[in-house]
């Protein structure tokens, strides 16, 4: 297993809810970023952020390890929900009420 995909292991396994976002939570960096986190905020859900502009590694390993080509990336529970458009849809629907609780 490579350094990144075993940090990146390492992130999932110590936070239910991880953002790999452009930014952080207090400071995002691009739009997509910002929807983001403005919908797990506005849920209430507490989330460990990774600021993908502060390591080109994990930048590219998550993309690579969830197999998904854009930033942000939700996962809950190690598993990959998507980003800012799916996680829109799903909060709209009610459905990312549900996979948080």
């Amino acid at each position: 297993m490579s350094d990144v995909k075993a940090k990146i292991e390492t992130i999932l396994n110590d936070n239910k809810v991880v953002l790999f976002m452009k930014g952080t939570q207090q400071f995002p960096m691009c739009g997509f970023s910002a929807r983001a986190c403005a919908i797990l905020q506005d849920l209430g859900t507490k989330f460990h952020d990774v600021n993908v502009l502060d390591d080109e590694a994990i930048r590219q390993g998550i993309k690579e390890y969830g197999n998904w080509p854009t930033i942000p990336q939700l996962y809950i529970n190690k598993q990959l929900v998507g980003g800012s458009d799916i996680m829109m849809e799903m909060y709209q629907s009610g459905e990312l009420q549900e996979l948080l609780k």
